[in-house]
């Protein structure tokens, strides 16, 4: 896994006076993971059981598939109830939506900032689906009973 964190990565690259100096200093860092692979990473970071952020992330067994690598291209709200079920940090969440090919959450778009504020204060999936629903907007996974 990285050794460098990616703002580590973009100061040094901010600094370097040669890309080939920098690439030879880093290579190391420059490996790029499978969205499976990072779920792992986070998983041994954390020091999270699977089976809880399966549970947490209300995804059932469709969270073990993105987890095995078996579904591809899973949809943004499910890599999201994922970060939630983690408790990322923001920044994490962005990493994770990077490696499932998926569009980085937006300050500026309603749904990406509440999503955001979710992030930063832990809520679970089910508070972050009350609180999207409570702004009339369509909550991370369906109806919110």
């Amino acid at each position: 896994m990285p050794r460098k964190d990616t703002e580590q990565l973009e100061n040094e690259l901010a600094e370097s006076k040669s890309f080939e100096d920098f690439f030879n200093e880093n290579e190391e860092n420059f490996q790029d993971f499978t969205l499976a692979q990072y779920l792992d990473y986070l998983l041994s970071e954390k020091n999270i059981l699977k089976s809880d952020v399966v549970k947490k992330s209300e995804l059932g067994n469709y969270a073990y598939h993105i987890f095995a690598g078996r579904k591809k291209n899973p949809a943004r709200e499910k890599i999201l109830s994922l970060a939630l079920a983690m408790e990322l940090s923001v920044k994490e969440a962005q990493y994770l939506l990077y490696y499932a090919g998926l569009e980085k959450l937006y300050i500026r778009n309603e749904w990406d900032s509440i999503v955001m504020f979710a992030l930063e204060n832990k809520l679970s999936v089910r508070s972050a689906n009350e609180l999207l629903s409570s702004f009339s907007l369509t909550p991370l996974l369906g109806d919110v009973s």
